[in-house]
């Protein structure tokens, strides 16, 4: 369910390589600065630098690529690729779109992860595993606790507990615990500040955003796929697949009684995140193909879409059977979803009136 997309380069060999890819990023930043080469090469160095040293550093670090990240960063890439065209063609400075990009990319990602730990129920464990690691307790079986994650078996309690503390395990997002929420929420107010400061038009990139978000979220839904995560709630129907052992489905059937051992292929759930990513496809190209040819106001396309998302997310928060936050019956998402489609609901008669009362202004006499 994760493969591992590292190169198994000897350790030293990987050093090297890494000190060229960095070498190289250094001496085009030195280039640029010098005015030699446009701050595009700059960043096409960064971006292909971070692409050449992820999968050779994965093994100096012990750690594999999960596909679910491998997916997140293609999200990504499309997303924005996408946005710069459009820059491109409209006119619109391409590399400060590029640098907008990066500026979601950090933001958004962090966003995702803060808010992860404090809605999906693990916040104590993490502080636990900082402060002391033997009050967290993991509830799997105990081949899988000593022989795959290393932690120590607690065989009073029955429970697994890692072996030692970690008190950076919160900020550790590529193992997985994103909220999509979360994400564009920092990146929503990280990128409008961004825009603000270069002097871009707000609301005409955003409507760019309204189908280059659910795009990228396509491809991050498909990394869900992969990874196992998001599943839905066990099904007879023809539309139902079953994971592998040791999957998430696996594991949470296991500690329902629902299975014998986390180590066999789950029951038959629904596919949710194939569900959301067909949703994604279909929103990105309504908003893209249709609306935004016809908008009638600026910002009009990204209200559109985040609304329809919300609406989309909310259902499909129904038929999921993974662990999620949530209050009185209600997840987290769908508290969010509906506080978005307030709020969107607000700012699309806001933005409307303020295009009719534009359109209405008399023009200025002639000098």
């Amino acid at each position: 369910m994760k493969p591992d997309f590292a190169l198994e380069l000897a350790p030293n060999v990987a050093i090297v390589v890494l000190t060229l890819i960095g070498a190289l990023v250094a001496g085009v930043y030195a280039a640029q600065r010098a005015g030699k080469v446009p701050r595009l090469w700059l960043q096409g160095a960064v971006v292909l630098g971070v692409v050449l040293a992820t999968p050779v550093a994965a093994p100096l670090l012990d750690e594999p690529l999960p596909a679910y990240f491998a997916m997140l960063m293609m999200g990504f890439i499309v997303a924005f690729s996408v946005a710069v065209v459009w820059a491109v063609r409209t006119g619109i400075d391409h590399e400060e779109i590029i640098d907008l990009g990066l500026v979601c990319l950090i933001t958004g990602v962090a966003g995702a992860r803060i808010l992860h730990v404090f809605v999906d129920g693990y916040f104590m464990d993490y502080v636990h595993l900082c402060t002391d690691h033997t009050l967290v307790e993991w509830p799997l079986p105990r081949g899988q606790c000593t022989a795959e994650i290393g932690g120590t078996w607690d065989a009073a309690a029955g429970v697994c507990r890692p072996a030692e503390g970690d008190c950076f395990a919160w900020m550790k997002f590529w193992n997985g615990g994103l909220v999509w929420y979360g994400g564009l929420i920092g990146a929503s107010f990280a990128g409008i500040w961004f825009l603000k400061r270069v002097g871009l038009p707000v609301l005409k990139v955003v409507d760019v955003a309204g189908y280059a978000i659910p795009l990228g979220v396509f491809f991050g839904r498909l990394g869900c796929w992969f990874g196992g995560c998001c599943f839905g709630v066990q099904s007879d129907s023809w539309l139902a697949v079953r994971f592998p052992a040791w999957s998430p489905a696996s594991e949470k059937q296991y500690r329902e009684h629902l299975l014998d051992h986390p180590g066999v292929e789950s029951l038959a759930v629904l596919p949710a995140q194939l569900f959301e990513a067909v949703g994604c496809l279909v929103i990105a190209a309504f908003c893209m193909m249709w609306l935004h040819p016809r908008k009638r106001f600026d910002g009009q396309v990204f209200v559109v879409s985040m609304a329809l998302y919300a609406v989309l997310r909310f259902f499909l928060e129904i038929i999921r059977a993974d662990d999620r936050g949530g209050v009185l019956g209600v997840s987290t998402s769908q508290w969010i979803g509906l506080l978005a489609l307030a709020g969107l609901g607000v700012a699309y008669a806001k933005l409307r009136e303020r295009a009719k009362a534009r359109l209405s202004a008399p023009l200025p006499d002639a000098a």
